[in-house]
């Protein structure tokens, strides 16, 4: 029994890994749904062929050698491999059509109301919300709000290298490549919070380069939309008052932006509802004003090689400043 025990647990531990808001087998929408059950047909004929190849190996070990070997023995072995070589064949042709009409399944299709786009930066997601109304427009920054059980879709962009953006509970992988924009579908089937990661290696960085998508209720996404198009908030404390005129006197009013201020910095992310993020620095850390006067003190030992360089601040400076980041909804 013990025994038993043991030999499971590499299975539980592997079963284990397939659920979550990052799994591709445990899907919320349309696409990922499709891709759900390619995977699944492809894991079921691999386990056959492989089941199969095992009967046949251990039938020609436990096969005593027949007396009357030779010219029999040559035709059986012979309508065993051309029986191999034509299964082979149906079957990768079989998963390639498979694998086709999948892909055709999770297409855009036509006519989608809400476009987003987003471009990969080393190393972090730059989120924009356009309208036809340049007023209404607005950026954030890896978090994407999507309506439930509509059909969004993804521009994807890069501004420097190759990005993978990969929401596995929604859709599959769609590279974002410098120079082109590439499409992908996503749409949830219920409200959530589902993680994404970048899949393709692009940098020191890579493996910090998480995204949020947050499946909002139609009534909810609406009042987060309005939310996010307003400018920064007043600062209503001597603190958050003080940490805005520090912002604004040092560099960091030259790299981002607070819309309502004099802040129009488009090197770094835009600032103006960075409070209401769940995360900071792509998911490396949950956002509150420790982690900000964290990431703001000495970001290049939290996340080596990213583009924002230390300000040199005193500790009264860092106090106020992530007391105004914070007071940012």
């Amino acid at each position: 029994m013990r025994t038993t025990r043991i030999l499971l647990l590499p299975i539980i531990a592997a079963v284990a890994g397939c659920s979550g808001n990052q799994s591709a087998l445990d899907p919320q929408g349309a696409p990922a749904i499709h891709v759900e059950h390619l995977i699944i047909g492809i894991t079921i004929i691999c386990a056959v062929v492989w089941l199969l190849v095992m009967i046949v190996l251990g039938w020609a070990i436990l096969r005593k050698r027949s007396s009357d070997s030779g010219r029999p023995r040559e035709r059986l072995l012979t309508i065993i491999v051309a029986s191999a070589v034509a299964a082979t064949v149906v079957i990768i042709a079989g998963l390639t059509v498979a694998s086709f009409y999948t892909t055709r399944s999770i297409g855009l299709p036509e006519n989608v109301a809400l476009t987003i786009t987003v471009r990969g930066q080393q190393w972090w997601w730059q989120v924009i919300y356009a309208d036809v109304d340049p007023a209404l427009s607005f950026q954030t920054a890896n978090e994407i709000h999507i309506p439930v059980g509509q059909d969004v879709r993804i521009q994807l962009e890069s501004a420097d290298v190759v990005h993978s953006f990969w929401v596995p509970s929604l859709a599959g992988k769609q590279d974002l490549v410098p120079g082109r924009s590439n499409s992908l579908l996503l749409r949830a089937e219920r409200a959530g919070i589902y993680r994404g990661q970048c899949a393709e290696f692009c940098g020191l960085q890579h493996t910090h380069m998480a995204m949020l998508v947050i499946a909002d209720e139609p009534a909810d996404y609406q009042r987060w939309i309005t939310a996010q198009r307003g400018n920064g908030v007043m600062p209503t404390d001597p603190d958050t008052a003080a940490g805005k005129v520090a912002f604004l006197s040092k560099p960091c009013a030259a790299c981002h932006t607070v819309r309502g201020t004099p802040a129009t910095g488009t090197t770094g992310p835009d600032l103006t509802h960075i409070g209401s993020r769940q995360t900071i620095a792509a998911g490396l850390l949950e956002t509150t004003r420790g982690s900000l006067a964290a990431w703001i003190a000495d970001p290049q030992t939290l996340k080596p090689g990213n583009n924002m360089p230390m300000v040199p601040l005193t500790s009264v400076e860092l106090r106020d400043i992530s007391a105004y980041m914070e007071s940012l909804k």
